[in-house]
Formats: structure tokens, sequence, C-alpha cells
């Protein structure tokens, strides 16, 4: 009896999933979700969470205002760094992308199919690259916001949005390389084994 062959695409999906999962995490974040947020801060007594589509009490929108109530800081309501909240929904553009790759990778896995590993091998190389700019984008953000909130007296810390997306990048690293590596596999001893 002979035993089933594990296929070279499974290593791949495997990470490509797992950075899918915490993208996902990432994208449903405050307001929609308040256990996940970009920056956690207090100042005069109210605690506000900042996320991919607003912070605690806003509406949910693409792009905000960083000056939220309680806070008096004109530097926060600068166009610039406004215009970097646009670019936060590069984290559900990314969690598409790597559901693009699991579904590549599926195709592979499931077929024994090395045009699913290759497709998988290029989307979540594309996924990884956008997680990279929302993840250099997320460290600049927050971290010139947080700066900002501590030397005006009130408390400010990163929030677990941030880590995840870090997760998620080497995830994608991970994943792709695996991928490119398993495109490389036996795809045809597999295929024709299952015939027999």
């Amino acid at each position: 009896m002979r035993k089933m062959a594990t296929s070279p695409a499974f290593p791949g999906l495997f990470f490509c999933f797992s950075a899918m999962v915490l993208l996902i995490f990432v994208s449903v974040s405050v307001p929609v979700w308040s256990k996940v947020s970009f920056l956690n801060i207090t100042t005069d007594g109210n605690a506000i969470k900042f996320g991919v589509w607003g912070y605690t009490g806003s509406a949910k929108g693409l792009g905000y205002s960083l000056q939220p109530f309680g806070i008096n800081d004109s530097f926060l309501n600068n166009g610039a760094l406004k215009n970097l909240t646009y670019i936060l929904v590069f984290h559900p553009v990314a969690a598409g992308l790597s559901f693009l790759s699991v579904v590549f990778g599926a195709c592979g896995a499931l077929n024994y199919s090395r045009f699913g590993a290759i497709f998988m091998t290029l989307v979540s190389a594309l996924a990884f690259l956008i997680t990279a700019i929302a993840f250099a984008v997320d460290m600049v953000l927050w971290d010139i916001v947080r700066s900002r909130i501590r030397n005006d007296g009130g408390s400010a810390n990163l929030g677990n949005a941030i880590w995840m997306t870090l997760g998620a990048l080497v995830a994608l690293i991970f994943g792709s390389c695996a991928a490119g590596c398993g495109s490389f596999g036996r795809y045809r001893q597999h295929r024709q084994s299952h015939h027999f």
C-alpha cells in the first residue's frame, strides 16, 4: 500500500493562510472590532483607540482626522498625517491578496498543480510588498502620533494591530519563499501515482 504524498505547495499555503487571518483581524480593527487597534491613548480621562476605519466613537470611513476629542495638537491634524490614514486601506488589500494566494495554493496543493504554486508565489509576493508598505506607514504614522500625545502629557501605547501586521509580513516572506520552492517540486510523479 502506497503512502499518500504531501504536495510541495502545503508549506506556502500554511504561511499564506496565517498571514490572511492576521490581516483580516487588522482589517476589522477599531471602530469595527474594539479588541484590535493600532494605537491606544488616554488623555483627560478619555480612552481612544485607532484602527483602519477610524477611532473609538468615530464613524467608519477611509481616512480620518487624528485629532479626536480631548486632544489639542494642531500638528496631528495636518494634511500629511491625515493622508497617511488613507494608506491604512492597504491592510484589507493585502488580506484580499493573501486570500487569493491561499486559493491558488489550495489549487496547487489539492490538485498537485505547479501552476497553482507558481500563482501562489506571485500573488503572495505582491501581498508581501503591500503589507511591507502598510507596516512601514504604521510604524511612521503611529510613532509620530504616540510621540505627540506623550509630549502633550497623555498616555499612548502601540496596539496589537501593528504586531499582527508584522506577523503577517513575516508569514508572507516565508509563504512566498516556500511557495517559490514548492513550485519546483515533483508534481508529475504525484499526479501519476493517483491514477494507479
